[in-house]
């Protein structure tokens, strides 16, 4: 079961991998290591989550937690429970010392996981695998104890969503939203009513675990058939991944990445700090840092949250629509939010297509994926790194950024070589100011992994 304890969050199938004994073990042990009295738990769409949920439950009351239960939420909104007093009835008003979202994200309906947060931190990497190792030595028996205090968070989200952007009250907005019969469908419609915007459809709205239209994940073109067909007769379009913490943006002409989703954010501040991943287009880099600091960092969301609050940078983006608002906002990525925020965009008039089209022109390719193994990845990495170290000079490279991995910097673009946290993978992307670079650099970098594999 090691397996499923992963560098972001735990994540595994049903019954399989996600088990009575090991769900109330993580529960329990998840307990242990938070201080306080009260945990928040909710869950997404999937039709194991509420299974799920009572195996967790019952695992922290053994530890002496009071659950505090949201129900279906997004993943944003159990964030979000962190950073605001919760009013229990004959207990006032309290402040929760970590929470938990139970959810398969953008994975197959089978599979299902968690994300955790403690002490409003993202409790990840070393942490989690310290976890899995405390338990998978454990043969303690857990009873079944079901009990907590069930809270309307979803009233209070709402509410505040509601009251953050109600300057755009009565926006023609001309969208659809693709919930994915994920949880953006809890709130998504309350929200868009509530402020009053109007001119709008939302598609697989009802919250479905097992996502009957298309697999919740809207960085793969092929999930977005339906938003395109939409976007015939609709100027701009939001969809979202199953537990609403990513979002791909389109209108008519492009889909925006999450990179350049921040550039566009970053536009509109005012001295504007932004961190990002290896994977990032170098444009955002280079123009975000005419106008203010782009960071590089490694990829996963709980890496730039963290390095988010360190630094107390405006934002942060993943290429694949995972982006933080620290400004107005709690450093979580929420697409919920995030919605709100480029319909912000669209109502100052921002011309995305040409705002897009002025950038620096580059092609580049999607992830390119090398299979290998778990004990082999990381040395991979490594060798290839004093190769390239070594032959600096024969292979005209510029620089090498090994913050994740290898990003290679050539005259005219950039390869990335990286492990993967969470698979037995190694993960490429390639980028150049024309496709002949292009080619000479996937082929370059490409000859000289294939040293190591």
């Amino acid at each position: 079961m090691k397996h499923i304890f992963r560098e972001y969050d735990i994540r595994g199938i049903f019954e399989k991998d996600l088990n009575e004994d090991i769900v109330k073990k993580i529960g329990y042990f998840l307990g242990t290591k938070i201080d306080g009295e009260y945990v928040f738990v909710s869950y997404d769409a999937r039709t194991h989550s509420p299974v799920l949920h009572d195996w967790l439950v019952s695992g922290l009351n053994s530890a002496g937690k009071t659950v505090i239960s949201g129900g279906m939420l997004p993943t944003g909104a159990n964030y979000f429970a962190n950073f605001r007093p919760l009013c229990i009835e004959n207990k006032g008003k309290i402040n929760i010392s970590g929470s938990i979202q139970i959810t398969g994200s953008h994975n197959p309906p089978e599979y299902n996981g968690f994300k955790i947060t403690i002490d409003k931190l993202p409790f990840y990497g070393k942490d989690i695998y310290s976890l899995g190792d405390e338990i998978l030595n454990n043969d303690i028996t857990i009873e079944d104890n079901t009990d907590v205090i069930k809270y309307d968070l979803k009233s209070d989200y709402v509410d505040y969503i509601s009251n953050q952007f109600s300057h755009l009250k009565g926006m023609d907005l001309n969208a659809v939203f693709d919930c994915g019969n994920g949880v953006a469908g809890v709130v998504l419609r309350d929200i868009l009513e509530k402020i009053g915007i109007k001119n709008y459809e939302i598609i697989f709205e009802k919250p479905d675990g097992t996502f009957p239209n298309h697999h919740p994940d809207p960085t793969e073109e092929e999930n977005l058939k339906d938003v395109y067909n939409a976007l015939k007769t609709r100027k701009y379009a939001f969809a979202f991944d199953g537990d609403a913490d990513r979002i791909a943006f389109l209108d008519q002409k492009y889909n925006y990445k999450g990179d350049i989703l921040a550039y566009f954010f970053a536009k509109n501040m005012d001295n504007p700090c932004v961190i990002s991943e290896v994977k990032a287009t170098q444009v955002m880099y280079d123009e975000i840092n005419k106008i203010g600091r782009a960071i590089m960092y490694k990829t996963g969301h709980s890496n730039l949250k963290t390095l988010l609050k360190q630094q107390n940078c405006d934002l942060a983006a993943e290429v694949s629509g995972h982006i933080f608002f620290n400004d107005r906002y709690f450093g979580i990525d929420d697409a919920i939010y995030v919605a709100f925020r480029i319909m912000e965009l669209i109502k100052d008039k921002f011309d995305f297509v040409k705002e897009f089209e002025s950038l620096p022109k580059v092609y580049n390719t999607d992830e390119i994926k090398v299979k290998t193994t778990e004990d082999k990845k990381f040395k991979i990495i490594d060798e290839l790194k004093s190769y390239l170290n070594e032959n600096k000079g024969a292979l005209q490279i510029k620089e090498i950024v090994d913050v994740d991995g290898v990003r290679v910097i050539f005259e005219n673009g950039w390869g990335l070589v990286r492990a993967s946290n969470t698979t037995p993978v190694l993960v490429t992307r390639f980028e150049a100011v024309n496709e002949k670079d292009l080619k000479a650099i996937e082929e370059r970098l490409m000859e000289a992994l294939n040293k190591f594999l």
